[in-house]
């Protein structure tokens, strides 16, 4: 497997179509696109933010994530993480999840967070099969609509 990686600065159109395409397949909701890939990327937010992309051994995008850097020595936060759902089950969430937290080790991170639903099942147990510890579930609160 390889991992490629953009951002802000290192910009390659067919890495940020494929990031864009693995979320979307990731996520059934997902309303993600390009020009909003490319809005993020010039938010001040996005300063320190990285997007790794895993390819298999076909060259076919399988996995994919935003990793968030508060600066050196703070916590770095993993998030959104998916694997293509064509994809599932070969151990792709745990190798982008293995990639994301060196990626932001590199950035000078003291620690990873993740903030997955209770509900992902399959996102949980990506993150736990790459070494993370799970923590106690937090209730979210929401207003309604």
């Amino acid at each position: 497997m390889r991992i490629e990686t953009v951002d802000a600065q290192h910009v390659r159109d067919e890495v940020v179509r494929d990031r864009v395409a693995v979320q979307r397949a990731a996520f059934p909701n997902s309303t993600f696109t390009v020009k909003r890939w490319h809005a993020l990327a010039a938010s001040p937010a996005y300063r320190s933010g990285r997007c790794p992309v895993a390819y298999d051994t076909d060259d076919q995008a399988v996995a994919a994530t935003t990793v968030w850097s508060a600066g050196s020595g703070r916590p770095g936060l993993i998030e959104p993480l998916g694997t293509h759902r064509a994809f599932r089950g070969r151990g792709y969430g745990c190798a982008i999840a293995v990639a994301a937290a060196a990626e932001l080790q590199k950035m000078g991170a003291s620690s990873v967070v993740v903030c997955t639903p209770t509900s992902n099942v399959g996102g949980i147990a990506a993150y736990l099969s790459a070494g993370f510890t799970k923590l106690a579930d937090v209730t979210d609160f929401r207003r309604p609509d």
